[in-house]
């Protein structure tokens, strides 16, 4: 296991995992700014407000793109189990 190993695999792992946050993350940016703009508009200054729609948007987003998220961890995972023989050597 070299040094150029180990740094491919924390980079491909960082990049699975900000792909597999962006979705969410998107999703309640989106929504957040929305929310925003709207209580700065109506001047309301409810919590609930904010919060509940975010959740709700994160869920869908979740649910929207599981099959695309599924797949990609278990690519990443499919490729960390054929990389432990090399691993062990």
């Amino acid at each position: 296991m070299t040094q150029e190993f180990v740094i491919n695999f924390g980079r491909e792992a960082m990049w699975v995992a900000f792909l597999l946050s962006l979705p969410p993350l998107a999703a309640a940016l989106v929504i957040g700014l929305a929310v925003s703009l709207f209580q700065a508009v109506t001047q309301i200054q409810e919590m609930t407000l904010a919060i509940i729609p975010k959740m709700i948007g994160v869920m869908l987003a979740i649910l929207v793109t599981f099959p695309w998220l599924l797949d990609t961890i278990t690519t990443f995972t499919r490729n960390v189990f054929r990389m432990i023989p090399q691993i062990v050597r």
